[in-house]
């Protein structure tokens, strides 16, 4: 059984409006919808796309201002 304390600890979910951008790891993220399931596009540390899936940058973390 999970507890609210577990909860809190949990990264909140990604946002679902379409071109929304996040950042995660010092990368920014935007929200693609089309056919299929939305995702985040973004790019590796080589410039190669990357896309991930809502659970992924959730367990990576987001928030919405560039890391400093």
């Amino acid at each position: 059984m999970r507890t609210e304390r577990d909860y809190e600890n949990e990264a909140p979910e990604p946002p679902t409006t379409p071109c929304t951008v996040v950042w995660s790891q010092g990368r920014p993220y935007v929200l693609e919808s089309g056919p299929g399931r939305p995702r985040w596009m973004g790019t590796d540390s080589h410039g190669r796309p990357q896309a991930l899936t809502g659970e992924d940058l959730r367990r990576r973390g987001w928030s919405y201002r560039r890391a400093r």
